[in-house]
């Protein structure tokens, strides 16, 4: 091999060593976070709108009380927007009437014969007084039996039984997860549990982290199936486009009668 050769490819090389930073720095261009918030009012709705750096639009009806939200990319205008709204608005007034109709749950005392939810099962709780530490034990599927002081306010109380309600989530979710991703091919870096007000889980697909809402623990079980089985489907696809549909399809085909029956609730 000649001295000329090796030359003429170490310039190549330089030259490519010169550029290749430059083509990084533009394919890590990052997303821009910034969210703008307005508001439209069609048709008596009060309509949030938060303009993201995203390319679809997505509409929500919150719970608990039906607030109308729309997520749409940044550079659309209010005309295109508001075009939208009226377009879906049949489906809008049906969601907020779902809301409406619920019934409204009052505020849990953690007393005898309270009623509570446990994995699709509707359970009687049953307060004992106790004086060592408090636990929770479930008795022939029809009490929940709390052991626990005389002397407990509600505040010590809630804290005992949500955090029994996440240990039994926690165990629920260790074998789904471990189940779903071994079927999937997929794998989450985390998992973890935490209280939400609008969704039954998230994931972020950066750091492959996903969330599960503490709520599920009062839904049957392959509805929580469903939840862990779309959040590790954006593992495999970030967007709820055509290929996420396919993706939800393949693993659990009957997701959309268990979304609508979570949606019920």
């Amino acid at each position: 091999m000649s001295n000329k050769f090796i030359g003429g490819g170490a310039e190549k090389l330089l030259e490519i060593v010169k550029i290749k930073p430059i083509m990084l720095e533009f394919f890590k261009k990052r997303r821009d976070k910034t969210v703008i918030k307005s508001e439209i009012i069609i048709s008596d709705f009060n309509i949030t709108v938060l303009r993201k750096d995203i390319k679809n639009l997505h509409l929500n009806v919150l719970p608990p009380d039906g607030k109308v939200r729309v997520s749409a990319p940044r550079r659309m205008d209010d005309r295109s927007v508001r075009f939208f709204l009226i377009s879906k608005l049949p489906w809008i007034e049906k969601q907020v009437n779902r809301f409406k109709e619920r019934p409204i749950e009052t505020p849990k005392e953690y007393i005898s014969g309270e009623s509570h939810f446990f994995k699709g099962e509707r359970y009687l709780l049953n307060v004992i007084e106790y004086r060592g530490k408090p636990y929770i034990t479930i008795n022939d599927k029809k009490n929940i039996d709390f052991y626990v002081r005389k002397d407990a306010d509600l505040e010590e109380k809630k804290k005992v039984f949500l955090l029994w309600q996440k240990e039994e989530l926690a165990k629920e979710l260790f074998g789904i997860f471990n189940k779903w991703q071994k079927i999937m091919g997929v794998s989450a870096e985390e998992w973890r549990i935490k209280r939400m007000k609008t969704k039954w889980g998230t994931c972020n697909t950066t750091a492959k982290r996903i969330w599960i809402n503490l709520e599920l623990v009062k839904r049957p079980v392959y509805c929580i199936e469903y939840i862990v089985v779309h959040e590790l489907a954006h593992l495999i696809e970030r967007n709820h486009n055509k290929r996420f549909m396919a993706v939800m399809d393949k693993f659990a085909p009957q997701w959309r009668s268990y979304k609508k029956e979570l949606n019920g609730f």
